[in-house]
């Protein structure tokens, strides 16, 4: 087991090593900006556009939904 996926376990994650080699990955609407995201098998992977070979953050629907609830409400605004 890979050590990644050992630590996702101890964390209490339950996700999946996910093949992203032809995953759609998606900017924003302007084509602004440094993330993409792609939606593959149930979960939506999130990477940095500059570096797309970094690890993604993967998020299942739930954790996805709260993630952009919190980003419109300004959870993550460091202003």
């Amino acid at each position: 087991m890979a050590e990644s996926t050992t630590q996702q376990r101890r964390a209490g994650w339950d996700k999946p090593e996910l093949d992203l080699s032809k995953a759609d990955w998606q900017s924003s609407s302007q084509g602004a900006g440094d993330v993409q995201i792609a939606f593959v098998e149930g979960f939506i992977a999130m990477r940095n556009a500059t570096k797309p070979g970094s690890p993604s953050l993967i998020f299942n629907p739930a954790e996805w939904r709260a993630f952009v609830l919190n980003a419109r409400d300004g959870a993550f605004d460091l202003t």
